[in-house]
């Protein structure tokens, strides 16, 4: 079993910047990838970034790439998502996710295993 806990959305404006936090419990952190998805109101959910249990690969969807940057504290057991030049369209729920699979990463919901609540980030123009 592991628990995530998202924190750190919010209101920002066209251009600002946002650091979401996820802290996870339960199996050692270390063992296994972590992913970011988000969620706009009826759409669904996409991948945004994933980076592998050492911190050492990592991959993006072309819509964040050069904007968003994952990282992981293995020591506190964190994974982060720093998002700059935040755009209108980025507005949605953010979600990380623990992938326990072979294959360090994934584009696909399903092939996560454990999931957060979600935060929130709106992007207002």
């Amino acid at each position: 079993q592991v628990q995530l806990v998202e924190s750190g959305g919010g209101l920002v404006q066209a251009g600002g910047s946002l650091r979401l936090s996820c802290a996870a419990s339960g199996r050692p952190f270390s063992t296994y990838a972590m992913g970011w998805f988000r969620q706009a109101p009826g759409k669904e959910r996409e991948f945004v970034a994933a980076i592998s249990y050492s911190g050492g690969s990592t991959y993006y969807a072309d819509s964040v790439k050069g904007r968003f940057a994952i990282s992981r504290n293995n020591a506190k057991n964190t994974v982060y998502l720093q998002m700059n030049n935040l755009k209108p369209e980025d507005t949605a729920v953010y979600y990380c996710a623990a992938r326990f699979g072979t294959g360090w990463y994934s584009v696909a919901p399903n092939e996560y295993d454990y999931w957060g609540q979600g935060t929130q980030v709106t992007v207002s123009s």
